[in-house]
């Protein structure tokens, strides 16, 4: 479970939120909604440890996260705003070092067969910098599919994907939710995904943010 306690963020001479509690255990949905400058970002980077929160804390089965590092690390996805590929490789290549830092064994055909899925056939060995803005997002997001984090953190995963590839990666969210995975996102776009069965948790309703 992931537990987030009193969690307060000030950014500069701005205070985002504070009294932040929550929770999200196996099999949820977390939909994280807030107008621009609401700190969604920041709280999606401090829910990684990649920021330090000014006030609370984030737990992780009941431990304080910036306890336990790589043991953390290993059970969690972050997919930001940045596509955190490498133009000079193709998409197999990028696949194979995100796994690698992610400390997954991957064989070829699991590389291919990611790339494929996320409708890159015909894609997987050429340069990335001569594929389209949505193409390069496809890749990054391939790594959803050979990674075994439990918990996904993922920031408007959907832009720069067109119809077909939102389909698709709706399908690879909900089969993580279905298999006893956790999922955090926020997205602008209206997506089938979170009009369902999902926890909502709305930011910039004054200060504190509300489940």
């Amino acid at each position: 479970m992931l537990e987030v306690c009193d969690l307060e963020c000030i950014r500069g001479d701005r205070r985002l939120f504070h009294g932040l509690a929550f929770s999200i255990g196996e099999g949820e949905l977390l939909h994280l909604h807030g107008h621009n400058g609401s700190g969604k970002t920041t709280l999606l980077r401090t829910l990684c440890g990649l920021i330090l929160p000014s006030g609370g804390e984030v737990r992780w089965n009941g431990e304080d996260i910036r306890g336990l590092r790589e043991e953390y690390a290993g059970q969690l996805t972050y997919i930001g705003h940045k596509r955190a590929i490498k133009d000079d490789l193709n998409g197999v290549e990028n696949l194979r070092v995100a796994c690698t830092l992610d400390g997954v064994e991957t064989t070829d055909e699991q590389l291919w067969n990611a790339l494929d899925r996320l409708g890159l056939r015909g894609f997987e060995d050429l340069p990335t910098k001569v594929l389209s803005q949505g193409q390069k997002r496809r890749v990054g997001l391939a790594r959803l599919l050979l990674n075994r984090a439990q918990l996904w953190v993922l920031d408007e995963p959907f832009n720069a994907l067109d119809k077909a590839a939102v389909g698709l990666l709706q399908g690879v969210i909900r089969e993580h939710v279905a298999k006893g995975g956790m999922v955090i996102l926020t997205t602008h776009q209206e997506v089938s995904l979170t009009q369902g069965e999902v926890r909502n948790l709305q930011l910039g309703v004054g200060e504190k943010g509300h489940v």
